[in-house]
């Protein structure tokens, strides 16, 4: 299954209600949530209060980014303000396997993102305990980039790897995805889909979402 996942980092702040309402209304059942510190990465963006916040009018899936060094210091407040998937930066854990542990004994869903200069193998011993790994194909830290198409070498690898063991992952790819690019995406293997700008900023995010599940239906994986 093809899940589109509109980044809310793109969305307009001064009209955030009417903002989820419009892409939910339009067939998302997910919502991205990028929380950045300005230490992992050069940005700042909100925290586990905007989304206790917005959790109040929105049913939605709510997969939560974290972009933060040491996230394990604050997986309780993001559980507790409505998370319903918590995704770690490899690259941000002293220890990725303790973080995964603590995350599951909320009983949430876990998932693992890598930077695109981290090599895909670092994800391979994990995959047996998480539900998602989150392949960056931009640099973290801001939206409206452009994607880097080698990042998607590491979808393939990673899709190979899973698919040749018989285990089940979500992948998930995020950075400058929009519909003319979606469906390279979908072919090397992902199934959840970031998109922030190409929704958010367009003037008609309806026909943009359903341009993308149109394009991700039409190239599938094939192994």
């Amino acid at each position: 299954m093809i899940y589109i996942a509109p980044s809310l980092l793109s969305a307009d702040f001064s009209t955030l209600n009417t903002e989820i309402k419009r892409v939910r209304d339009a067939g998302v059942k997910y919502l991205h949530l990028d929380v950045m510190d300005g230490a992992f990465v050069p940005n700042i963006t909100f925290g586990p209060d905007l989304i206790s916040c917005i959790r109040k009018c929105s049913d939605m899936f709510f997969d939560v980014h974290l972009m933060i060094k040491r996230p394990e210091r604050y997986i309780d407040r993001f559980v507790k303000a409505g998370a319903d998937s918590i995704t770690v930066h490899y690259e941000a854990c002293e220890n990725p396997m303790s973080v995964i542990n603590l995350i599951r004994s909320y009983e949430m869903q876990v998932g693992v993102a890598i930077s695109p200069n981290t090599p895909v193998e670092h994800l391979y011993p994990l995959v047996e305990y998480i539900d998602l790994a989150l392949i960056m194909t931009v640099e973290p830290g801001f939206g409206g980039q452009s994607m880097i198409p080698e990042a998607l070498d590491k979808v393939r690898a990673l899709k190979k790897y899973v698919s040749e063991r018989g285990i089940q992952l979500d992948i998930e790819v995020d950075g400058g995805i929009k519909p003319e690019n979606i469906g390279l995406v979908t072919s090397a293997g992902a199934n959840i889909i970031v998109a922030g700008s190409a929704i958010f900023k367009a003037k008609k995010p309806r026909s943009v979402i359903q341009a993308m599940k149109e394009s991700a239906a039409q190239n599938p994986y094939k192994g």
